[in-house]
Formats: structure tokens, sequence, C-alpha cells
């Protein structure tokens, strides 16, 4: 018997702000709130962006006076908007006018340059053609026979000017000790701690209900921290006449979103790692982590993805494949002479006729446990993923260019709905979060994988989303965005629309599909599932089927029957009291994320080995050696 891997907390930031409670899904249809609601969304990402605070039990302008709630919002909703989601690149991430990019140059001399500089400015190696004459302690004066090779400073606009930002304002890194800690790095521990605060119930009280080792961590990115504090400043310092740190080689691996997870959050010794696939990286580790729930090797994982390309030379990487929309094809699309606020809010137009990806920064974190777990402890649940397919695309001519895979997985993935719901509710109540990455080659080709599924299956009007038109590609982590995101759906009863494609390109295949510009409303309980897509870069694809929570708690009922459901109940009231006030104190901003730094420190010589188990301090159960042998057949 396969235990059913649910989702009980989730959390993170993205460009729609914060993830828990659905707060980012409420930020892609504000207007389909009721006031409550809306004003809640409001307020967090007023705090999350500095807009006002909270003290004295009210909240306060800008200027620092206590200020009514109404009267507040009425004042600072536009700049919330604005300064959310998808938008023109801020100074935060770095200047598009002054774009970094200096020319080499060779100084051609009939007769001799002369110039000084400091002494500790020379050159370890001085070149033959120079002649040095010490004027002082601290300066030299250079004759230069012939040429030299220079490099002026120089710099240029850039050429893509949009991307999916976190709010404006919101700096994770002031929120704890980040001791330098690059961008991504920060992100993650808000991300993880929200997800974690967000289940209800304290993590002591989870670890302790398991031994240490059925815990486990999945979390990573696609391309590591490319900023100055990580891979960044290694690969580039040098070159600029910087000197590398020693944080920055250590804290640019991908796989660091786990290791600070476990170091300075959790403080666990199960299992962890961190899968690398492109675009699929998300559903690469929930694919780990749904795995070992269903093997019974975990009770209770931590998913995850952290990715921070919001930087000139990732995105400049990007351009020069021709990945990126850059402001001269937007220009070109609608035939303008110059891009607005608006135009640029407007760049991710999947499946319409678009002209690149937009390049986004996110942090995504789910919490899974088994079902048993989750009822003896009264979790929440807010769903279930019982598979993730990931396939490659064979052989191909481009290492990027899309392929066969994702026929594969998409294709898995309509047919285990159908075995474990059946044919009606795969056809008539079930939907796909799209990768929709708002390129001319995504649009026709993975609205051809939709399309053939869907023909193959019998699905007269698929419902696609695409919700990277409101946040953009937030590369590996971009499934964890589509998880998130997606539970939302179950709370409120909209899909969100693709509101930004004006119209569906002529190119696409749509014969089975249902594409919509407008949000579709289908009811907390209209969905059974849904499908997350990721198209990977290289051949990385993966798909993932989500259950909608009405789905899991029949089978949970029918696994454990009416009794065990009632006690279940009477937890769950406790749970969600807890969940409610850690949200009402973010939405105040009095929260702060987890972070133990040289927390509980161990040594071998602190643990009690026999050759029966493994005790550690401050671990409430002890990790068991009685291993079963796989081979017994074979021994």
């Amino acid at each position: 018997m396969s235990q059913l891997p649910v989702i009980v907390g989730f959390g993170g930031i993205s460009p729609a702000g914060r993830s828990s409670f659905h707060h980012g899904y409420r930020r892609l249809l504000l207007d389909k709130l009721n006031d409550t609601d809306r004003n809640e969304t409001l307020l967090d990402l007023a705090t999350l962006m500095g807009l006002t605070h909270y003290q004295d039990n009210c909240y306060t302008d800008q200027q620092g006076n206590p200020t009514p709630v109404s009267e507040l919002l009425a004042a600072i909703q536009p700049q919330v908007c604005n300064n959310t989601l998808i938008r023109r690149i801020e100074k935060d991430c770095f200047d598009v006018h002054q774009v970094t990019f200096n020319k080499p140059a060779t100084l051609n001399t009939d007769g001799a340059i002369r110039f000084t500089l400091r002494a500790r400015q020379m050159p370890k190696h001085i070149p033959a053609n120079w002649t040095v004459n010490t004027l002082s302690a601290k300066q030299v004066e250079v004759t230069v026979q012939g040429n030299l090779d220079v490099i002026f400073p120089d710099h240029k606009e850039a050429l893509v000017q949009s991307a999916g930002q976190l709010p404006s304002g919101f700096q994770p890194g002031k929120l704890y000790q980040s001791r330098n800690h690059p961008r991504n790095i920060q992100m993650t521990i808000f991300g993880a701690s929200d997800a974690l605060q967000s289940v209800g119930i304290p993590w002591d009280k989870i670890a302790a209900s398991v031994r240490p080792d059925q815990i486990g961590v999945y979390a990573s990115n696609s391309i590591g921290q490319l900023d100055d504090l990580g891979f960044g400043g290694l690969t580039k310092y040098p070159s600029i006449g910087k000197r590398t740190t020693s944080k920055q080689m250590p804290l640019g691996y991908a796989q660091m979103p786990a290791d600070f997870i476990n170091a300075y959050i959790l403080g666990s010794v199960g299992v962890t790692g961190g899968a690398l696939g492109a675009c699929a990286t998300f559903l690469y580790n929930l694919r780990n982590a749904v795995n070992d729930i269903r093997a019974g090797r975990r009770k209770v994982v931590l998913v995850g993805g952290s990715d921070a390309p919001v930087t000139q030379e990732i995105i400049e990487g990007f351009r020069s494949m021709g990945a990126l929309a850059e402001d001269k094809d937007l220009l070109a699309l609608d035939n303008l002479s110059e891009l607005s606020d608006d135009d640029y809010r407007k760049a991710c137009r999947p499946f319409g006729d678009n002209c690149g990806f937009t390049i986004a920064e996110s942090s995504q974190f789910t919490l899974l446990m088994s079902d048993d777990l989750a009822l003896e402890l009264g979790a929440d649940i807010y769903g279930a993923v019982p598979e993730v397919f990931a396939n490659a695309d064979g052989h191909k001519k481009s290492i990027s260019a899309p392929g066969i895979g994702n026929y594969i997985t998409l294709a898995k993935s309509a047919a285990l709905i159908k075995q474990m719901l059946g044919q009606a509710s795969l056809q008539q109540r079930s939907f796909v979060q799209a990768h929709g990455t708002s390129t001319p080659q995504n649009r026709v080709t993975e609205s051809h994988v939709i399309n053939e599924t869907a023909k193959a299956f019998g699905i007269q009007n698929w419902t696609v989303a695409a919700l990277k038109c409101y946040i953009g590609h937030s590369q590996g982590t971009a499934g964890g965005d589509q998880l998130n995101l997606s539970l939302g759906m179950w709370r409120y009863g909209y899909i969100p629309g693709i509101a930004t494609t004006a119209e569906f390109a002529s190119d696409i295949h749509a014969s089975n599909l249902n594409l919509s510009q407008q949000h579709i409303e289908v009811g907390p309980q209209g969905m059974d599932s849904v499908i997350l897509n990721s198209k990977g870069f290289g051949g990385n694809n993966a798909s993932a089927v989500v259950l909608a929570p009405h789905i899991t708690q029949q089978m949970l009922l029918k696994r454990h029957g009416a009794e065990a459901i009632s006690r279940y109940q009477d937890k769950l009231e406790v749970t969600r009291a807890n969940a409610a006030k850690y949200d009402q104190d973010s939405i105040k901003g009095l929260t702060r994320p987890t972070y133990l730094y040289d927390n509980n420190v161990l040594t071998g010589e602190d643990l009690e080995i026999n050759n029966q188990q493994i005790k550690l301090p401050g671990y409430a159960q002890p990790i068991s050696l009685d291993i079963d042998n796989p081979f017994k057949d074979m021994s």
C-alpha cells in the first residue's frame, strides 16, 4: 500500500508577494475577491514593501502617522499594484540605463606614453615595454614604449528591460542576520520559513513525531547563485580587480537552498538533495519527495526551489540566445514608438503573438506529509501529489530545441487521472498549468503537446492556464510557482486568465483547448485535478498531477474510515487557529524568518551509537539501524 503524499503547507515569495495563505494567488485577481481578502493581501504587500507599519494596534502611513485601513489602502493601492508582478526592471536589481559593457582597446602611439599610478595598482607581471620609476612609497611613474592594451569603462542601455521582480522595497536579508548571503539564499530563508510556519503545527512537534531519517529536504535551483555574492562575483571579480571572498564559491552552489534549510532552519539530518533540470527543477525535486513518501522511506519532506536570475549578466546570456523579450521586439509587436510602464507589464504573452520569455525571481516551498502522519497531527490538507512524471527528449539536433519527452509526461499524467478519478473527471474537471513561457517556439510546441493529449483522451475543451503572464519565468522554481498558485483555485474558485495576451496566435494548436484571457470561474470544487507542466532546456520535461482537497478528503475517508476522520477534524481546528495567527501576524509585519545560526551543533562524540540505533541529543527519536535486506532472494 502506497502512502499518499499530501500538501500540508506552502509558502514563499514571488513577484506576486507572499505565497502562503494564497496571498500570491489573490494578487492575480484582486477584482474577484471580497473586501476582507483583498484588503488583507494589499496590506500584506504594503508591509513587505515598507509602505506601512503596524504599531500600537494600528497601521501607519509612510510618514509614520496612524491611518485607518480604508484611507491607507486608498492611498497606496496604486503603488502596490504598480510595483508587483512583471514590470520594468528597477534600480534595486540594476540600472537598465547604465549596464556595464566595458570596451577593450589598444592604444597605438608613435612615441612614449607616460602616466602615474599608485604602487599597489601595479600589475604583478610588468610588460616588457614598460619603464617604471618610483616617485614615492605609494606612487610610481610608468613610461610605455609602443602599444598599450586598456579597458575603457563603458555602459549601454539594456536591450531587455522587463522582469518579474519581488515586490519593490522588499529586502529579505534585513529580516535576519544574512551575513553577506547571496540574494537567492536570503529568499530561501524567507520562503522556507513562510512555508513551515503556514502549517500551523510547530516544527518541533512534527520532527518529534518521526525518526530523524524519516524527514527529507529536496530543494535547489537551476543555475546557482549568480549575483556578486555567489558564483557571479567568483567568476567576475578577478577580471575587474576585486578580491574573491571565501564565501562566493560555497554559497554559489545550486543545492544551497537545501543545505541552508538543513543547517539553519530545520536542523535536519534526514535525506537531502537538490535535483537540477533547467525549468523542470522544482518538479524533479517534487518527484523525489513523492517517491520517498509513497515508498514509506520518508514521512515528511520539504520541497522547494529558489532562483534569483534578474542580473544584467544572466539577462544578457539569455538575450544572446534569442530567448528573452527585447524592447525592440515588443515595440514591433505592438507597432509602438515607445514602451510605457503598462507595456512592460504585458511583456509576457503565453500562446499569443510574442517574442520571448520574461525572466523572474521567486522562492517557493511546499511541505508534504504521508497521509497517516497528516491525520495523526491534524495537519490542514490542501491537496495531494500522487505522481510526477519525467522524461527526456531522446536524440536531438539542438540541445535547446523542444522534443518528444513532454508528450510522454503529459500523457502519463492524463492516464493516471483517468485511472484514479475516472474518464469523466479527466475530461470535465481537470485543467493544465502550462509551462507557457511566451516564446514563439513554446506557443507552438506546447500547445501541440497539450492539444494532442486532449485528443487522445477525448477531452473536447481542456482548460489551459499560464501563470507566467503575471509573474514571469523563474527558471528552476517555475514549477513551484505553478503548484503554490494553483492551490488558490480550490479556495476561491477561479482559474486565472492569460490576461496579457490580447489575441491568441494563429499558429497555435487549440482545437481541443480552452484558452481564455478572462478569469474562469469554476467554483472551489469545480476541478478535481490539475497537471503542472514543465518543458525544460536540454530535454528536461516533467508533469505533476495534483489532486484537489475535496478529492484528497474522499480518498482519506475511504482508507482511514469516518472515526479517524472525525478525530482528525478535532485536531484540525487547533491547527487552523495557529496558522491563521501566523498569517495575521505576517500581514502586520510582526513575524521573522527562522534562522538558527550556531544552534545545537553536534559532533560525533555527542552521539550514542550501538548496532541497533543512533541517538542524537535534541532529537526525540533515534535513528534505527534495523535495515531490511532488499536482496534476500540473492543472499
